[in-house]
């Protein structure tokens, strides 16, 4: 049992690799859309590359969206709208008339019988506009007929059959003056704006109901392909009814595939496809970025965006495949590539890809143009500390999408006809949503402890507080530093390392000399050293402690792990020689493991980098007039030692790199004192 329990103890982080692959594939599958995948690929105006289909049952050509949205508006405008009549309402316009009417005519001298010839008018009027019915305005209409609801019946009538507010007073004015009565017509003009009101109200509900009704017996359908039936021969180029016949024959074969027999078979099918992409990722891991596969926090960063992305994008199909090109996918090759480099950025990218293959429609097209903006990414995406560089490349992607949206569309189409704008916004819309990927980063920093060229640009600042500590305590440890992070730098750019990472490295791997800067050389002001009074062992160990001390003023200073790496692996496994030697002076046999640092030793290109840079500015303060000779002597015989004490060993670093490196520390130790060369008199 407790073999078990140690074997178990050495392999936890092996064994949550496991669980949180298993996890992954879990997820992966769980966000599919419930449904089987049609056996043939397609495309319109691309030959059909398989042996001649025949119809595997019997099944219905199933109309476009276009054609059922085009009917609906046929049927929304042949649909003859509902109207009340409400009846309550002409007894009330009759009492106001009787009311308002004595009001108004009974300060007017009026012969004998116009009083009662006037009303009697206004009543035959009012019978004449009720008698048909005023018809409330419903803006333009542009129909003829309506159904006019009078209790549980509804009479078919035309428009025309009714009054307008507008036509009552021109029917006022002629009706009066049939009479006798037209200089009476302004009295009744405002007499009849005021009592007049519509009787006859345009019903929605009911419309929208009988709308509604028409709707759910429209045929999604037209026609049927009886079973057996030949529907495209090998070679013959999928046109518009081919196109039509072989989407219904894919909707019908999924919905027929994912039946409750085929359940689990298709399930496993997408297990075992979805294990194999994400095995492959993990292989990839293990085999070409080993210092990621053993972090589990980095393992489980590159998991979790690639769940977060095709959950995303599984949402978006479900809710409306239209949209499936607003998610920005080219965020996921951003990001990695921001937090650990380019080929694994494209590698996961791709990957991701492939798995939504099995999520979106028209997946070849889908495949073919994120790929395209993955590797656009890839290349143009580069110090993100630059506004301007994101920006510059968020439209480079965008205008990779639209051409090749546009390509595909003039290959299926053959024209320009029909062309969907609203795709065209929806790539503007992804590139905008991709500009949010600089919080995005901060957030990522925060939660899963990374560093981006964003994070090492605010702290090499010479201001941040740190660093104006170390110059205030240490003033020589600090300009050392200053000289290390040029040199490091330079020799960084030369041979394709991250110059920032190894600059802010720099400026922060002798912190530790803080605690102590009078026994460290840079910092000594008079003639006086400190260690003259002590042991060469004791002295030893003050020199040796500035590594300890600086990762814990590092962690207490909250500065990231890669950072902190700088300070722990800058001089590896080295022996402190000179109190080792005056040791052995003292005595024979003295422990050389007393006298030698730590470690680790480097593992990075960037941390051998600062290796030699800082053994190297440190040493060279010894050279006196130093020229050309002494110079390239003096650099190959400090690396040289430290490779032959095997510091490079596991910092995946090439001989040629290493005389690439030394070529540039000749150089700019060169130009730090004033070499030139010495011309014939």
């Amino acid at each position: 049992m407790r073999k078990f329990l140690d074997r178990l103890y050495k392999n936890q982080s092996l064994i949550y690799k496991y669980i949180l692959y298993a996890i992954s594939v879990f997820l992966v599958v769980f966000f599919f859309p419930k449904g089987g995948k049609f056996k043939y690929e397609f495309q319109k105006g691309k030959p059909w590359q398989y042996d001649n289909l025949y119809a595997p049952f019997d099944f219905s050509i199933k109309k476009t969206d276009e054609e059922i949205a085009k009917e609906k508006l046929a049927i929304q405008a042949n649909l003859i709208d509902y109207y009340d009549y409400d009846e309550d309402l002409q007894k009330e316009v009759y009492y106001a008339f009787e009311r308002k009417f004595d009001t108004l005519f009974s300060g007017y001298k009026l012969k004998m019988g116009q009083f009662t010839s006037l009303k009697k008018a206004g009543y035959e009027i009012l019978d004449e506009i009720y008698g048909h019915g005023v018809l409330k305005s419903n803006g333009i209409n542009t129909k003829d007929n309506l159904y006019l609801v009078k209790g549980n019946e509804a009479k078919r009538l035309n428009y025309s059959d009714f009054y307008k507010l507008q036509e009552i007073a021109d029917l006022v004015d002629r009706e009066l003056g049939q009479r006798g009565l037209g200089k009476f017509s302004p009295q009744y003009q405002e007499l009849f704006f005021e009592v007049i009101k519509p009787n006859v109200f345009y019903d929605e509900n009911l419309s929208q109901k009988e709308l509604e009704n028409e709707f759910s017996e429209l045929s999604t359908t037209r026609g049927n392909i009886d079973e057996g039936k030949l529907i495209i021969v090998k070679g013959e180029v999928v046109e518009a009814e081919n196109f039509k016949i072989l989407n219904s024959l894919k909707e019908e074969y999924e919905s027929e595939l994912w039946a409750a027999n085929n359940y689990y078979f298709i399930l496993f099918g997408y297990i075992v496809l979805v294990a194999l992409v994400l095995l492959m990722l993990l292989l990839f891991l293990k085999k070409y970025r080993p210092v990621t596969f053993r972090n589990n926090t980095k393992v489980t960063f590159i998991f979790f965006n690639i769940l977060l992305m095709v959950f995303v994008t599984t949402l978006v199909v479900k809710y409306d495949e239209t949209y499936v090109f607003v998610v920005p996918l080219c965020i996921l090759p951003l990001i990695v590539k921001t937090f650990f480099d380019a080929r694994l950025g494209l590698f996961v990218h791709v990957l991701t890809v492939l798995i939504l293959g099995f999520v979106v429609p028209n997946s070849f097209e889908y495949i073919f143009l994120q790929i395209m903006a993955g590797i656009v990414t890839i290349l143009t995406v580069s110090e993100l500390y630059k506004r301007a560089n994101l920006f510059i490349s968020v439209t480079e992607i965008t205008l990779i999408y639209m051409v090749g949206y546009f390509a595909f569309h003039i290959i299926h189409e053959g024209n320009l006809d029909d062309i969907q704008w609203l795709v065209f916004g929806l790539f503007l819309l992804n590139g905008m949503i991709t500009l949010f990927v600089q919080p995005l980063i901060y957030i990522y920093e925060k939660i899963f402890g990374l560093v981006s060229d964003v994070s090492l640009l605010e702290l090499s600042d010479t201001n941040s507080k740190l660093l104006k500590e170390l110059s205030n305590k240490a003033p020589g440890t600090f300009h050392h530093s200053l000289q290390v992070a040029n040199l490091a730098e330079a020799a960084a750019n030369e041979i394709g390392a991250n110059a920032m990472l190894v600059r802010v490295g720099a400026l922060y791997h002798d912190i530790g000399k803080m605690n102590n800067p009078t026994y460290f050389t840079e910092n000594q002001i008079t003639n006086v050293n400190p260690h003259d009074e002590l042991l060469p062992k004791d002295s030893a160990k003050i020199i040796i402690d500035h590594v300890i001390e600086g990762v814990e003023i590092a962690r207490k200073n909250n500065l990231p792990d890669r950072v902190i790496d700088f300070i722990r692996v800058h001089h590896g496994t080295t022996l402190v020689y000179y109190f080792y030697k005056k040791q052995m002076e003292m005595e024979e046999g003295a422990d050389e493991t007393d006298f030698r640092y730590p470690g680790p030793i480097p593992f990075s290109k960037e941390t051998a980098i600062l290796m030699m840079a800082d053994s190297i500015e440190a040493a060279s303060k010894s050279l006196k007039n130093p020229t050309f000779l002494i110079i390239d002597e003096f650099v190959n015989r400090i690396i040289s030692g430290q490779m032959n004490a095997n510091q490079f060993l596991n910092a995946n670093i090439t001989f040629k790199e290493i005389e690439t490196i030394k070529k540039v520390m000749k150089q700019k130790l060169t130009n730090i004192y004033h070499l030139r060369v010495e011309y014939p008199e």
